[in-house]
């Protein structure tokens, strides 16, 4: 079986290096009689997707280059949220690609507990979905009780005034030009005017 190996750390400096995570997913691979297709190894926050070895990576899990993705645990993998997380997962699972963590034995989409585990991510991803929507709602009636605007500014034309740059031949491009809006938002007003 092919697979791959990715690693990652937050930073070059202050130490970091991938070779314990390497080591130990390299002597992993080999006692499991696993041919080690490639190495993908990050150094940078995995908060971001943009990683130029993750990327890479799935490029070649798209071109089926490997069977199994080795990571030593999820958070060497993403640390984007559980909703990212499982989107990366899926990904990888829709590539025809299954992915193992080295230190959590429950990630592992080539044993029994694949559906389970999906399942259980799916439902967390969905809880956070649900408090992301709550805060956002929350923080939103904040703002309106301190009497802040919410949303565009309402625009301060009105219907008749277009109404009458109409009437005197102005094309709905050049009245909004003259009044500072879109024709878009000219063409709505004049329609109330009507």
């Amino acid at each position: 079986m092919n697979i791959a190996i990715y690693a990652r750390v937050s930073t070059r400096d202050k130490g970091q290096d991938t070779e314990n995570q390497l080591a130990q997913l390299r002597e992993f691979s080999q006692k499991q009689g696993w041919t080690i297709f490639s190495e993908y190894i990050d150094q940078e926050s995995g908060a971001k997707s943009d990683r130029s070895e993750f990327q890479r990576m799935f490029r070649d899990a798209s071109r089926r280059k490997f069977d199994v993705l080795l990571f030593w645990s999820l958070d060497r993998l993403s640390r984007e949220g559980v909703l990212e997380t499982l989107q990366h997962l899926n990904r990888l699972t829709s590539y025809g690609v299954a992915y193992r963590s080295f230190t959590e034995q429950y990630f592992d989409s080539c044993g029994i507990f694949k559906d389970a585990v999906i399942s259980i991510l799916a439902t967390v991803a969905k809880q956070e979905r649900v408090r992301l929507s709550e805060r956002t709602k929350a923080g939103l009636a904040m703002a309106r009780s301190k009497g802040r605007q919410i949303g565009r500014p309402r625009l301060k034309v009105q219907p008749a005034e277009i109404a009458r740059l109409k009437t005197q031949g102005h094309s709905l491009r050049a009245i909004g030009r003259s009044l500072g809006i879109s024709e878009a938002s000219v063409r709505r007003l004049a329609s109330v005017a009507a």
